[in-house]
């Protein structure tokens, strides 16, 4: 078993939450276009399930290609559930809701860090 990396898993949720936050922002975009679906991001927590263990090359030419992000799903939904009669799926209340979310997500990741960052920093002073 490996140890889990906390800087680099702070940075796979912010990059993460840079996709979601965009997808959102896209929804709120397309709210009065009429039979747009929802644009929506798979959990983070799908995304480290997925995750494979990768080799690291200490050279560059030790393995042919780069190590590459993690691939978010984004899905849309069509118009099946929709209320509106545009056949529009984006709900301006819920998409809002999400972008708060992603807010105070990413302020707690980055509080996380600094603190973790301190630490290590404490640590090497001491």
């Amino acid at each position: 078993m490996q140890p889990v990396n906390l800087f680099n898993l702070a940075s796979q949720q912010s990059d993460w939450l840079a996709v979601r936050q965009s997808a959102i922002a896209g929804n709120i975009a397309n709210v009065n276009t009429p039979g747009y679906g929802t644009a929506e991001i798979e959990p983070f927590e799908k995304v480290l399930d997925k995750r494979r263990v990768a080799m690291s090359a200490t050279q560059e030419g030790h393995f042919a290609g780069g190590i590459s992000k993690a691939a978010y799903a984004v899905r849309n939904e069509d118009g099946k559930n929709s209320v509106l009669p545009s056949e529009n799926t984006v709900v301006l209340e819920n998409e809002l809701m999400k972008a708060g979310e992603v807010r105070r997500t990413f302020e707690l990741n980055t509080a996380i860090v600094k603190a973790f960052h301190r630490m290590m920093m404490q640590t090497v002073k001491g």
